[in-house]
């Protein structure tokens, strides 16, 4: 049971799309938590010690317990604060959130960060972008309202910050096209639609920051070939 003493922590860092996941849930939760910046070049004690299996961010630390992986916190969020979920109640509907979120890290998020990587063979960036886009294709499809969670952001849109907001990044850096309007008009109005609802816009990171460090980072993916 969650209460007004509760210590909340996050340890993570500014750009990470996983971080913001967890950022956007307890704002629409009104949560009040402590962010601790993570550098992950020079990795804390503190990380180390609460996700000693991946050492990866984000960790939400509730009360000195830990939990780790966007997707499971998005969850255990959840059923802490049961103010303004972010899951249906209905088991079907929950199923069914559950299944696109995982489909969005395997099958999106994945081949996308892969078509980024693979600077030194042309088929293989080729086939990851074209599995890219044919999952965020898939994903068109499924989108019936104005959010994933109908009138009001959801699990599943929570769980697509990267597509509204990295992908086009990814776009403008490398030149890759996995999606447009042209090319998914449902998808290209529903980022618009998230990144503009005030929760998630007062979340996002600062894009030019962001742009430039990744840019940077992609450059160097050529010098060190």
């Amino acid at each position: 049971m969650a209460t007004n003493q509760d210590d909340v922590k996050l340890l993570g860092a500014v750009g990470s799309a996983f971080v913001c996941r967890v950022q956007i849930a307890l704002k629409l939760k009104g949560i009040q938590y402590k962010f601790l910046e993570e550098n992950m070049a020079n990795k804390s004690d503190l990380l180390l010690k609460y996700n000693p299996v991946y050492k990866k961010i984000p960790v939400f630390v509730h009360n000195d317990k830990p939990v780790s992986e966007s997707l499971v916190i998005l969850e255990y969020i959840d059923e802490t604060w049961k103010q303004n979920p972010i899951l249906p109640s209905d088991p079907y509907r929950r199923a069914l959130a559950r299944f696109w979120s995982k489909f969005i890290d395997d099958k999106i998020i994945a081949t996308s960060i892969k078509a980024v990587h693979t600077v030194d063979d042309e088929k293989e960036r080729e086939k990851n972008v074209e599995e890219s886009s044919e999952a965020l294709q898939i994903l068109e499809n499924e989108l019936k309202d104005k959010f994933f969670g109908g009138e009001n952001i959801g699990f599943v849109d929570i769980a697509a910050v990267y597509i509204a907001f990295w992908i086009p990044l990814i776009q403008d850096i490398t030149g890759l096209q996995l999606f447009n309007a042209e090319k998914c008009p449902n998808l290209y109005k529903w980022s618009h639609e998230f990144l503009n609802h005030p929760i998630v816009k007062e979340n996002m990171p600062p894009r030019d920051p962001i742009f430039a460090y990744f840019k940077a980072h992609y450059e160097s993916l050529f010098v060190s070939k």
